[in-house]
């Protein structure tokens, strides 16, 4: 056996002359406890929130877009969305027209992205669908009304104070030789045939549907389209995807883009986040760790005779330093297993009984989302470990100092 853990544990099971230590080393195990439950439970929420938010924008999003390098479009969508759609690795392919207006009602005004879709194909690579109210099968390129159908987000929708069956008229500009400044005012008048609200308040301000058809009479896009928009079986590939699938396509006048290149800002923000919110946390594990200090120098002056002795047995200070090393490292081992434990625990309570409520409005969700992960745990546990490891220095340090004389004829 190990001799200095088997008399660094000796020293945790024996009972001290002053309750006071038996005190302090409670209160370190349980600040290090706390601090790693904490530390545990903020980065699984964290990450539940990360999850969700990918889930959204992934969703939302199309993984992959091939696009022309200009606003005159793409020719023969269609067939390269056929064509991208067997190449392996893609779960589904759809053509897409994508350009901005202004929506009016009622003298109201707002801007918009007006993105042209087939709705059965769009369920092929977004989540969008699902999200409309009333449920659709397609976006009517002609209602009875005459008027070509519309699907603004819900936000959008509130600030124009338009309902499903209300007219909203789209106003963009295009080139006009004849008119003053080169351009003429384009308007034509839509009917809302439905609400979607994905949960992203960027989408739901600033997103309207219609038919391919529809969009590219009012854009005057011809037969052409935006791009063509792709979902993968791994979202995560796209960066690699989107390359490898624009040489696939080869057509000069292409360029592809990917979900996590659009939102790279709001992840690397989320990262650091979550970063910040690690150090900050950890900082209940170092007021712990001074605890373990403090519990260790009241060790130490109760131990000074024994210091004495096994020095004068012929124990070195090196050996003294690994004793009090080693004492203070199981207390601190304690505090990490049993805030480990506490931690998972309350993870798996909170992923089975998710009994914390969130204002849907402002969250887009209504329980507390956890996701723990591995890599996580092992950071927390080897920071604590390792801020416990540091804190016991100090006091061993001072211990492996002592002069054996000196240690024992104080103890007689």
């Amino acid at each position: 056996m190990n001799l200095p853990l088997w008399i660094a544990a000796r020293y945790l099971r024996s009972r001290p002359t002053s309750g006071f230590i038996t005190l302090l080393t409670g209160i370190s195990v349980a600040g290090v406890a706390l601090g790693v439950t904490a530390l545990l439970t903020v980065l699984a929420v964290m990450n539940g929130f990360e999850g969700e938010v990918q889930t959204r924008i992934a969703g939302t999003d199309a993984h992959v877009m091939l696009l022309g390098d200009n606003t005159a479009g793409v020719e023969r969508g269609e067939a390269l969305a056929e064509s991208i759609a067997r190449q392996p690795g893609v779960a589904g392919c759809a053509a897409f027209t994508y350009a901005k207006a202004m929506a009016f009602r009622e003298g109201v005004s707002e801007g918009v992205v007006v993105k042209g879709v087939d709705l059965a194909r769009e369920r092929r690579v977004t989540t969008i669908a699902t999200h409309i109210r009333p449920a659709l099968d397609s976006i009517p390129q002609r209602t009875l009304s005459g008027e070509p159908g519309i699907v603004l987000g819900s936000e959008l929708a509130a600030r124009l104070g338009a309902r499903v069956g209300d007219r909203v008229l789209l106003a963009t500009l295009r080139g006009d030789p004849n008119a003053a400044f080169g351009y003429a005012p384009r308007l034509k008048a839509f009917r809302l045939v439905g609400v979607f609200t994905s949960g992203l308040y960027t989408y739901d301000s600033s997103v309207g549907f219609t038919s391919i058809p529809a969009s590219q009479a009012f854009f005057e896009l011809g037969d052409r389209v935006t791009g063509v928009a792709i979902r993968l079986e791994d979202m995560f590939d796209a960066p690699a995807a989107s390359e490898r699938l624009l040489a696939v396509a080869h057509r000069p006048g292409l360029r592809a883009n990917n979900w996590i290149e659009m939102n790279r800002n709001l992840f690397t923000w989320m990262k650091l986040e979550k970063a910040v919110m690690f150090i900050i946390l950890a900082l209940i594990v170092l007021v712990a760790a001074f605890n373990i200090v403090s519990t260790l120098f009241m060790v130490v002056l109760e131990k000074r005779r024994d210091i004495g002795v096994l020095k004068s047995m012929g124990a070195t200070p090196g050996f003294i330093l690994r004793v009090f090393l080693l004492e203070g490292l199981l207390i601190g081992g304690a505090g990490t297993l049993l805030g480990a434990v506490l931690g998972g625990s309350l993870i798996a309570v909170l992923e089975r009984f998710p009994f914390v409520h969130l204002p849907g409005d402002v969250y887009f969700i209504e329980t507390l989302p956890v996701r723990p992960e591995a890599g996580d745990f092992a950071a927390v546990i080897l920071a604590a470990v390792a801020l416990c490891l540091v804190a016991a220095l100090y006091p061993a340090w001072q211990a492996s100092r002592m002069d054996p004389i000196t240690a024992i004829r104080r103890q007689t």
